[in-house]
């Protein structure tokens, strides 16, 4: 049964997959100074969507068990590889669709 607090671990989750996103995007760009490595716009959004996915996640696990929050949190890996695919381009090895397909198998079997 879907409730407010597993949809905040859901967002969570999202939040926290578009902010691995934005930290690869910065990581693949040359900066002039190790400053402006760190402090661009990418890394601080980057690092503030991960402090709002944290209050997320907390928020969540305020109205359920903990067991579920292990479950929905893999949903993150199989968010960054279609992320990954659609925004940089990389491919989707047989390996990497296999384990997500596992993932997803087993969060059925674990809410069935």
């Amino acid at each position: 049964m879907v409730n407010k607090y597993m949809l905040l671990l859901v967002a969570s989750v999202v939040v926290a997959s578009l902010s691995q996103i934005l930290l690869k995007k910065s990581a693949q760009k040359t900066y002039s100074s190790v400053i402006r490595e760190y402090l661009n716009p990418y890394v601080i959004v980057g690092y503030g969507m991960m402090v709002l996915s944290t209050l997320l996640t907390v928020g969540g696990y305020v109205g359920l068990e903990y067991k579920n929050g292990a479950v929905i949190e893999s949903l993150g890996f199989v968010l960054v590889m279609i992320l990954s695919r659609l925004v940089f381009g990389e491919k989707i090895t047989k390996k990497k669709l296999l384990g997500n397909v596992l993932i997803l198998l087993g969060i059925f079997v674990f809410y069935s």
